[in-house]
């Protein structure tokens, strides 16, 4: 079989007994969306987030043969930042969003850091959560709508000669603060015209 021994990656994913609907349905729903509203490829964006860890560690090393006590790099804290990419289904990368833990801006990346200005300048949010983790919060996740979502999605239609008030689509998963009441109150408010789909949860 051309196999060989490898270590876990990742915990393995148990789908839900009837993802194939759940699936089926999703996409149907978005299907229904981009017939009604004539939704071009420009106006669907599709975010993800992910941990990003500063240093990688390991669950091997070497060590002295008969060793008992064997300490590791990242075994247990891990320092890290979330980054949030986003891509349009016309194949165009948004400008990302990275979220680092901490108060103030004294936890992200200097000034003087290389390619810090050329990713200011391609729009590029570098912020602080405003609380100890590192993860998506309300307030960072309202500045990526604020700051790039919403601000690409106004782009695309005036360059396409679209209507403001044209529908476009934005999908992002099933986390818990894209959940939120809080959340989905506030993008129905402010923004109408941007249509949230969840990725069906467990199914990726």
């Amino acid at each position: 079989l051309n196999w060989s021994p490898h270590r876990a990656t990742r915990a393995a994913q148990k789908l839900p007994h009837n993802h194939e609907k759940i699936i089926s349905d999703s996409f149907l729903h978005e299907a229904y969306v981009f017939r009604d509203h004539g939704i071009p490829a420009e106006l669907h964006v599709n975010t993800d987030q992910t941990q990003c860890v500063y240093q990688q560690g390991s669950k091997t090393t070497w060590m002295k043969a008969g060793a008992h006590q064997v300490a590791t790099i990242g075994s247990e804290e891990k320092q890290a930042f979330t980054i949030v990419p986003s891509i349009s289904t016309s194949g165009e990368v948004l400008p990302w969003q990275a979220v680092y833990h901490g108060e103030t801006d004294r936890l992200c990346p200097r000034s003087n850091c290389r390619g810090w200005a050329e990713a200011k300048k391609e729009g590029f949010r570098l912020i602080p959560s405003k609380t100890s983790m590192y993860w998506s919060n309300l307030q960072t996740m309202k500045d990526l709508v604020n700051k790039i979502i919403h601000l690409y999605f106004s782009h695309k239609q005036e360059e396409l000669g679209l209507d403001k008030d044209q529908q476009a689509i934005w999908c992002i998963d099933c986390w818990s603060v894209h959940k939120s009441e809080e959340f989905l109150t506030w993008m129905k408010q402010t923004y109408p015209e941007i249509t949230v789909i969840f990725i069906p949860g467990g199914c990726t």
